[in-house]
């Protein structure tokens, strides 16, 4: 196998995974993945990203006293949620989100249901480890730029290494709880958590997958 199908097999394959076995991860596989996405491009070499993972029972402490925040905390992100989905990327995300529900049983229009659903993002859909992403303030968007292609590599080299993973926004949503728990500094902007672990391949939550835009949709050619 070339080694763009080989790249290309793996970004096929990987899929933001909602249910985890409770299984942990040697140490030397999470380091393995960690160095991995550590040798992606960023602007004058500057490698802003900082990961921070828990491992048992830190994992399990974590998530208890997030999920209790999540029921109570309003959003405040260090880095600003999309102001809004519009267009293309709003049929985007309804699509998702009702793939989502139904995979799961979640009927449309039951509020609570899909209210408990989105709260599994505090138990970390039950991964055994939580790898919180940051990136130093001063560095602005580009160092955000960075830390997504950082993001993207480490989800890559697990889904590499048989390891499934989901980036989540809404833990960056408790940022300011996220940095008291990990003593993180002022200057170290949360980015998102990654849960991963192995998957759950028996849970519905697994069993759908999301489309992605054709060429014509994305590739303007100039010249």
């Amino acid at each position: 196998m070339s080694d763009i199908d080989a790249l290309a097999a793996l970004l096929h394959r990987r899929h933001s995974c909602r249910a985890f076995l409770p299984d942990p991860l040697p140490d030397a596989t999470i380091e393995r993945i960690v160095e991995t996405a550590g040798r992606v491009p960023s602007w004058c070499n500057a490698q802003p990203w900082q990961v921070t993972v828990t491992r048992a029972p830190e994992t399990d402490r974590l998530r208890d006293a997030l999920f209790v925040r999540a029921q109570s905390a309003q959003p405040s992100p260090d880095i600003p949620f999309p102001a809004r989905y519009t267009g293309p990327y709003q049929d985007r995300r309804r699509a998702c989100g009702w793939a989502l529900y139904q995979a799961v049983g979640v009927a449309r229009g039951d509020r609570a249901g899909s209210a408990g659903q989105m709260l599994e993002n505090f138990r970390f859909f039950g991964a055994p480890h939580m790898a919180l992403i940051t990136t130093e303030a001063d560095l602005g968007p580009y160092g955000l730029i960075d830390c997504g292609a950082f993001i993207t590599a480490f989800t890559l080299a697990a889904e590499a290494l048989g390891v499934a993973s989901i980036p989540q926004a809404a833990v960056a949503g408790l940022s300011g709880f996220l940095h008291d728990w990990f003593d993180l500094p002022e200057n170290r902007q949360i980015l998102c958590g990654i849960a991963f672990g192995l998957k759950d391949k028996d849970h519905p939550a697994n069993g759908f997958r999301t489309d992605r835009a054709g060429l014509g949709d994305i590739l303007t050619w100039s010249g």
